[in-house]
Order: structure tokens, then C-alpha cells, then sequence
């Protein structure tokens, strides 16, 4: 059990790190659109590619971040009834669902998208749109994307079972610290109120 926790912690640190930093992703789409609006009013000037790679980025900031929303617990749940049953009767309502319906779909999605998107590498396929991207980047977010979500039910499978086990915390609750924008948010605040070093006289 003890190697399956550790396995269970090196997901949930690749799938934080990928969600720290799939943030990135929507800050570069944001700033694209900027500067295509400007070009577009100050030179009457746009290109479908300035588009296309907006939502490239897009696609891949929400896709590969399904494994850290999952880690976070902040997938859209109804508990009108799950949230009134004894907490090992939650354990194994969420081991259900892994097992029955969030690894079924991954592997489905796995399975009908990896040739596909080794079909657009290869083809080498391309927007219809004019100026438009190449196909494959965009379509490679769905296996990677799939691929970290999966591995992190198998991470949220194995907190469950250790709970029941009686060897880890509630696997049901979400963590009470604070969020990760929070967290940047006061490390910046700190950073501007440090008092700046003496210069060192020569």
C-alpha cells in the first residue's frame, strides 16, 4: 500500500504542477488577442491563425488542466443525497464512479483519438480556414489531456481505498488552504514589501 501511496503523490504533484502552470496558457491566448485587436484597428490587418491559436491555447489550458481540477476536488458534483450517507458509503460512492465512469470515458477517448491524431501528424492536415494553424497541436491536447485526468483517477482510487484502510485522510474533502491564486497573489504582496538591501559602500 505504502508504494501505491507514493504513486498516488507523484501523480498528484505532476497533475499541481501542470495546473499551475496551464494558467500560462490563457494569459498568452489573452495577450494574442490584444495584439490582434490592435493590428486589426491600427492596420486594418487580421489573419486566421491569430484566431485559431487563441483557442489552440484555449483548448489545451482546460484540457490538461482535468487532472488538477479533479486533484482540487472542484469537478461540478451533486450531493443532494451523497452528502447525508456516512462518509464510507461517499468513499465508495466516488470509488464507483472512478471505476465505472471516469475511467471507462478516458480510455474511450484514448482509444478513438490517439490515431487520430497520429492520422493529422502524419497527413500533416491543415486549417480549411485561410492562414489557418496546422490540425495535430491542437488535437494532441485530448490524449494528453485524457491521459493526466486518467492517471489522476487511479491517484484519487488509491487515496480511497487507503482511507477505507484506515491509512489516509478523508479522500471526499476538499483541502482548507488557500487556493493557488491566493497563494501567488500574497507571495507578490510580500515581495513588494520587503525592504530593498542597503547599498554597500566601496
Amino acid at each position: 500500500m505504502q508504494a501505491l501511496l507514493k504513486l498516488s503523490r507523484a501523480i498528484d504533484w505532476l497533475n499541481a504542477t501542470v495546473g499551475r502552470y496551464a494558467i500560462w496558457l490563457i494569459f498568452a491566448a489573452t495577450v494574442i488577442s490584444a495584439v490582434n485587436a490592435t493590428i486589426r484597428k491600427l492596420f486594418n490587418y487580421s489573419s486566421n491563425g491569430f484566431l485559431e491559436v487563441q483557442w489552440y491555447l484555449f483548448a489545451w489550458s482546460f484540457l490538461i488542466a482535468a487532472g488538477y481540477t479533479l486533484l482540487k476536488r472542484e469537478h461540478v458534483r451533486i450531493d443532494v443525497l451523497n452528502a447525508h450517507f456516512p462518509k464510507k458509503v461517499q468513499v465508495w460512492v466516488q470509488i464507483f464512479g472512478l471505476v465505472f465512469f471516469l475511467a471507462p470515458v478516458c480510455i474511450t477517448v484514448l482509444y478513438l483519438v490517439i490515431p487520430m491524431t497520429l492520422q493529422m501528424y502524419a497527413s500533416g492536415e491543415m486549417s480549411n480556414n485561410p492562414g489557418g494553424l496546422i490540425r495535430w497541436p491542437v488535437w494532441l491536447a485530448l490524449p494528453v489531456g485524457f491521459s493526466l485526468l486518467l492517471v489522476q483517477g487511479v491517484s484519487e482510487l488509491i487515496k480511497c481505498i487507503a482511507f477505507l484502510k484506515g491509512l489516509g485522510p478523508d479522500p471526499t474533502e476538499k483541502t482548507t488552504g488557500p487556493t493557488d491564486e491566493q497563494a501567488l497573489i500574497d507571495a507578490l504582496r510580500n515581495q513588494s514589501t520587503k525592504p530593498s538591501a542597503p547599498a554597500q559602500a566601496h
